[in-house]
């Protein structure tokens, strides 16, 4: 499980998230909905690592993320999508999604055996592993992210609003996606965060709402349409 406890960081001064807490729980699926500049995309970056908190901790099961530095969350299970994608343009889309497991001197076999769980899951990108990564289109690079993260992503999987700018068809297939992943790999513990919690409805096991750095209110599919009202 993944702990966030009363965790709050500043920006050049300025408060962004106020002692935000939450569990990311193994085998479930979380959705943190809110507007631009709510704070959902600074929640993903303290957890890894690459803003730093003012105070509060992160743990994931028994091990103190904040003590550890940034790179060490990829060894530790941690698999993050950032909204920007970050692909480094002149490598192919393989090696970009390689990339995490050669940082970790993972053996040959173990990567070959990664790459086809992903290109099993995301087989669009097996089609165009050769490409440069600079040559595919927002949406397409936006699953070339999917795969890199899930190249490390053994026990926590954060995706940082992986919706937008898609296109509608290519929406519904990254909706798929992230279906056939939480069958295929029902133990990970999933972070989503999304503007709108319209496309998640049916992989969405929990949302949280945060506002202003807030988190407002926990909820699960029973009572969702409370928070919505929120």
């Amino acid at each position: 499980m993944l702990n966030v406890d009363k965790v709050s960081v500043s920006i050049e001064g300025v408060r962004v998230l106020r002692k935000i807490s939450c569990d990311i729980v193994a085998r479930k699926t979380t959705v943190l909905i809110g507007r631009n500049g709510a704070g959902k995309t600074t929640t993903l970056r303290a957890i890894m690592g690459l803003i730093p908190r003012d105070e509060g901790s992160i743990r994931l099961d028994s091990d103190d993320l904040g003590s550890m530095p940034a790179h060490t969350r990829a060894r530790a299970g941690i698999g993050y999508a950032p909204e920007d994608r970050r692909l480094i343009p002149e490598l192919s889309v393989e090696e970009n999604i390689r990339l995490p497991a050669l940082a970790l001197n993972l053996d040959k076999a173990e990567i070959a055996r990664r790459l086809d769980e992903i290109y099993m899951l995301l087989p669009e990108l097996h089609v165009m592993r050769s490409r440069p990564a600079g040559g595919v289109s927002g949406g397409q690079g936006k699953m070339v992210a999917l795969g890199r993260a899930l190249t490390v992503a053994r026990k926590v999987l954060l995706l940082d609003e992986p919706f937008q700018g898609l296109a509608p068809a290519l929406a519904l297939e990254y909706a798929r996606t992230l279906g056939e992943l939480r069958r295929h790999r029902p133990e990970l513990a999933l972070l989503i965060t999304e503007s709108s919690p319209v496309l998640l409805d049916r992989v969405a096991d929990r949302t949280l709402q945060i506002e202003r750095g807030e988190i407002l209110v926990p909820s699960t599919k029973d009572d969702k349409a409370h928070v919505h009202e929120v």
